[in-house]
């Protein structure tokens, strides 16, 4: 009996070895290399110089002492009249003003009250003068406005409407406090300032934040 023809297909061997990979060429690597170099060479063109970073600092004080001009003056303010009022005729009169002085004060150092402190809760610090941490500064300012500086004043109404002992000893207590808290925050902030103050080598003077 004859063997019938089989008409299965050849047999291959399964390759063994892994497919060759490509390498990457070697322009694509000198490439590499040239855009690298271009980009260390774009970042050191546009190192500002040192009096382009004195002028860029001088300007943002500027703007911080726009921006909290109107708050710090409330503040003096308000301490100079409750300092003002002392004993005798017309105590109770500049005991008055002084609660009407310090309730303006504080609204002032509100950001929904005050254009300029609302435009520093949103303002955006200079490139050049990012390795100074000046973005700190003027979140430190806005805390120093409010809440801190807003407390301060109020506690300066409740002092000079005190009628009784106990309610006054209570509200200097309350003043004594919050008026600590408002120099710590002015000292962080005076910190950062001096030292970019030194490194830029200007004459700009510290804010005018009283306490």
């Amino acid at each position: 009996m004859d063997t019938p023809t089989r008409t299965d297909p050849p047999y291959v061997p399964i390759r063994a070895t892994r497919w060759p990979v490509r390498k990457t060429p070697r322009w694509a690597w000198l490439v590499g290399a040239v855009l690298l170099i271009a980009a260390v060479l774009v970042g050191l063109a546009h190192k500002p110089t040192h009096s382009q970073l004195t002028g860029d600092f001088q300007g943002f004080m500027t703007d911080m002492r726009a921006g909290t001009e109107s708050c710090a003056g409330g503040v003096s303010e308000s301490m100079t009249a409750l300092h003002g009022i002392g004993t005798g005729a017309g105590a109770v009169s500049r005991a008055q003003d002084t609660v009407q002085i310090a309730h303006t004060g504080a609204a002032n150092c509100e950001p929904a009250n005050s254009q300029p402190i609302d435009d520093l809760s949103q303002y955006q610090v200079s490139e050049s003068l990012a390795g100074f941490h000046l973005d700190t500064v003027v979140n430190d300012l806005v805390f120093w406005c409010s809440p801190y500086a807003v407390r301060v004043q109020d506690d300066v109404a409740n002092v000079a409407a005190a009628t009784q002992p106990a309610a006054r000893q209570q509200a200097e207590a309350a003043l004594s406090r919050d008026t600590a808290v408002l120099n710590a925050e002015r000292a962080k902030i005076n910190k950062i300032l001096l030292h970019a103050i030194q490194a830029t080598g200007g004459t700009v003077k510290l804010l005018p934040l009283p306490g």
